[in-house]
């Protein structure tokens, strides 16, 4: 098939290397000419802009979008939007938000294009070892484009789980689920580099992956971490989100569902980032304040 791929980072480059390894034809965009040129090296078809990347597919025309999610996704759609016809099919494979996805759909429709929603997951992995999808839309154009699908995915690995917003609520969940497994094994590895043994990392986490209920895949990547760096003494302990996690949450919040792991493990990413407590701070100066309990000060140059 033909399939234009817009957003030639970490994700939407090695997407394009594996769908023309797949067979299929793929006419690229992206902001930086490197990233293009590079990606046209491979195999791909370069082009300057979205009226010419949309100009050299043939009719019905999939463009498959892999940008940041917000404004520069909405500019995108609604560019591509005007350029379209009524059949084509515009793939939507970044980490929106469902309801600015559900937005999107709807601007789309009053056009005669068909927005599909795909949650992508997998990483700078997923070249390799394929993309889990998670994808929404209308039957048709979630048909029209599986070949797409399939080729991107690994076996059992493409579903189409709704109508239009599924596939970013899900992967919205997906990404939360996320969240709180990272944490819980971030805290099991620090009680066991806190305790009276000497523990190889490394080793038990290796043992862990064959047989343990807790093995995962996460848990292979952490294999890797502490192969490369066994104290992780290169790392900062500050975590970053992109959105995901605070959007399930509130899912969370505006379904009456409890989901004390997964805010708690956004509420710990915040932590990270802090230099210093200005709530511990207060929690200390209580304690000395009720009871003289003693505080640590600072020193000021």
């Amino acid at each position: 098939m033909q399939i234009g791929m817009v957003g030639l980072g970490k994700m939407g480059a090695n997407m394009t290397t594996r769908l023309i390894q797949g067979g299929h034809q793929v006419v690229v965009y992206d902001r930086s000419a490197d990233a293009v040129a590079q990606a046209a090296a491979g195999g791909a078809t370069a082009s300057t802009g979205l009226k010419e990347l949309c100009s050299k597919l043939g009719s019905p025309k999939i463009v498959w979008i892999m940008v940041p999610s917000g404004k520069p996704s909405d500019d995108t759609i609604d560019e591509l939007c005007a350029i379209l016809g009524k059949g084509d099919i515009i793939i939507d494979g970044g980490n929106t938000n469902w309801k600015d996805g559900l937005a999107a759909y709807d601007r789309c429709k009053t056009k005669g294009v068909s927005l599909v929603d795909a949650g992508t997951s997998g990483g700078i992995w997923g070249l390799k070892e394929g993309y889990s999808l998670m994808v929404g839309g209308d039957d048709a154009a979630v048909k029209a484009c599986e070949p797409i699908f399939k080729t991107l995915a690994p076996p059992n690995g493409y579903a189409h789980v709704g109508r239009a917003g599924a596939g970013h609520f899900s992967k919205m969940v997906h990404n939360g689920v996320e969240y709180g497994m990272m944490q819980a094994y971030g805290e099991g590895f620090e009680i066991l580099e806190t305790s009276p043994f000497d523990f190889d990392l490394e080793q038990v986490a290796t043992v862990w992956c064959y047989g343990s209920v807790v093995r995962s895949w996460l848990l292979e990547l952490a294999v890797l971490a502490f192969k490369a760096d066994p104290g992780l003494k290169d790392i900062r302990g500050y975590v970053d989100d992109t959105g995901e996690g605070r959007w399930t949450v509130q899912a969370a919040i505006d379904q009456n569902v409890p989901a004390p792991v997964i805010t708690l493990s956004l509420m710990a990413r915040f932590v990270s980032r802090q230099q210093e407590s200005f709530s511990a701070k207060v929690i200390a100066a209580l304690r000395n304040q009720f009871g003289g309990h003693a505080v640590k000060t600072e020193t000021h140059a």
